[in-house]
């Protein structure tokens, strides 16, 4: 069987670009998306700003002291999900296989597409130019037999950049490449592969399988053949995506740290909790099984789920569920990850809550989704929550610009 064609679309310097194209005085000029003019840290520095060093992560007085007249702008989320939208409608006039892999970014699926666009390269160059005519922002585009390497690509050359990996060229291209250099590889995993000898993808490939799920479990055959650049995921359309979520609706997060700390664990829920509960209620659905999913720092991961005698969708219930699951779990290391998802679901029956305090809980969350869809995610939220979000909102990695993960 041959391999497809992948595309791995990476916009430039993203929210800042459509800061800069939004108001013409930002253009040319360093300038920094932050959660707000002087506060929080910088979500995307214009290319002017990083040539002084600023960076994505850095807090306002760090990217001041690297450029000290950067402009802090501000993050706009509706801004930013709508040139998202005019993306995808541009990526489908060349194929509908189009999988968001992040409001920014996206894998296509051009395979059989040559007989309309040409050789992957010459559409590849086609898509840039139809995103700079329409858009005025540029993107790196990279080319592979699959996800992996596409991806691997477009981080090769930026920004503006294109890079096609052949199948021929998998070889040569992994052989020296540092393992962390590969989308899935963080500095946990790097930090553990590297006490095993093993920093590069050559190394990676040759290593023994049986070391690697030792040490990794089933991961570690994913791993080995990540460093011989084996990769069968396919393209999840908008549609497949959908049908999915109305399966189970979760979230999942990475924290900043590894942590320890329980209580700051539970405030993790808490938020995960109230991401999925609103998607669950525009959705009118409901569920009745609540699933806790941690990482541990050496990427061991697992879930745990709690059947409840009825359905919910309000975030206080999903959070109880959860930190009870939390609570049978005696802890072995740090946590990395956490996610929280609800399935077993069904749609709403509209009518009114039973009791009293039932009623007053569902009409505090339809409160609060109707300010939140107004004025934007936690802009009303939980007082365990306020701290964490009062630097401004940042878009969610599983937002999507249609169907339940939208908000």
């Amino acid at each position: 069987m041959n391999p497809g064609t992948i595309l791995h679309i990476d916009m430039n310097a993203f929210f800042a670009s459509v800061e800069q194209r939004a108001d013409p005085t930002l253009r040319e000029k360093p300038i920094a998306v932050a959660g707000s003019k002087t506060r929080g840290v910088v979500l995307s520095p214009s290319y002017e700003a990083r040539a002084y060093g600023v960076k994505t992560g850095m807090t306002y007085g760090e990217a001041k002291k690297a450029c000290p007249h950067i402009i802090m702008v501000a993050a706009d989320s509706a801004k930013y999900s709508a040139a998202c939208e005019q993306l995808l409608g541009i990526w489908q006039e060349f194929t509908p296989l189009v999988e968001l892999f992040s409001i920014d970014e996206a894998f296509l699926d051009v395979t059989g597409c040559e007989a309309l666009f040409g050789d992957p390269v010459r559409m590849a160059l086609l898509i840039k130019e139809r995103i700079w005519e329409a858009m005025k922002l540029t993107c790196s585009i990279g080319i592979g037999p699959n996800k992996l390497l596409a991806k691997l690509g477009s981080d090769m050359q930026k920004p503006d950049g294109l890079v096609l990996i052949s199948s021929a060229d998998v070889a040569g291209v992994l052989e020296d490449l540092p393992v962390q250099q590969l989308c899935g590889i963080g500095p946990s995993l790097t930090k553990s592969l590297a006490a095993m000898g093993i920093g590069t993808c050559g190394e990676l490939a040759r290593a023994p399988l049986r070391q690697l799920t030792s040490r990794f479990g089933i991961l570690g055959e994913r791993l080995r053949d990540m460093g011989r650049g084996i990769d069968d995921g396919v393209v999840t359309t908008q549609q497949e995506q959908a049908d999915e979520m109305s399966r189970s609706m979760g979230h999942s997060m990475t924290l900043d740290e590894d942590c320890a700390n329980v209580e700051e664990i539970e405030r993790h829920i808490l938020q995960l909790a109230e991401k999925v509960a609103r998607r669950l209620r525009r959705g009118l659905y409901s569920g009745r099984t609540v699933t806790l999913t941690l990482r541990y720092a050496d990427f061991h991961t697992f879930s745990r789920q709690r059947r409840l005698q009825r359905a919910v969708n309000h975030g206080l219930d999903i959070h109880a569920a959860a930190v009870g699951i939390l609570h049978e779990i005696p802890l072995a290391q740090a946590v990395r990850l956490v996610g929280v998802s609800v399935s077993s679901l069904e749609r709403n029956v509209a009518q009114m809550p039973l009791f009293p305090h039932e009623r007053r809980k569902a009409f505090v969350a339809d409160a609060m989704d109707e300010i939140n869809d107004r004025y934007g995610s936690f802009t009303v939220t939980w007082g365990t929550l306020a701290e964490r979000h009062r630097h401004g909102r940042v878009i969610s990695p599983a937002w999507r610009p249609v169907g339940d993960r939208q908000y």
